[in-house]
């Protein structure tokens, strides 16, 4: 129910201007990579302005996931270094409740 929820509120709002953009922009317009002299043919690319616009969108959208991935690093880190830990702790609960003679004091019945 939620993922029906986000698609109508959010995914087809955006769905609908993007297609709303794309249609308004859909005039050829040059762009060029020598700022010191624009008519060089070969260093000028000529595609509707809508593909621009959706390049840099999606430039950006993964300009900004790699930035969070990146800060988020410690995070990660953390969550690896405590599960290491949470295992090793498992692991020597394990061996001990092996190791411990039966009837243990201390120790539920089932595991002694």
């Amino acid at each position: 129910m939620l993922n029906r929820l986000i698609l109508v509120a959010i995914v087809l709002p955006i769905a609908i201007v993007l297609i709303a953009m794309a249609v308004a922009n859909r005039s050829w317009v040059p762009f060029t990579l020598d700022p010191f002299n624009p008519g060089n043919p070969a260093m000028t690319i000529q595609l509707p302005m809508f593909v621009f616009l959706f390049a840099a969108a999606a430039i950006g959208v993964v300009i900004g996931s790699c930035t969070t991935w990146m800060k988020q690093g410690h995070y990660r880190k953390l969550a690896r270094q405590r599960g290491a830990e949470a295992e090793s702790l498992r692991q020597a609960q394990k061996n001990a409740l092996q190791t411990a003679p039966a009837g243990t004091p201390g120790l539920p019945k089932q595991l002694a």
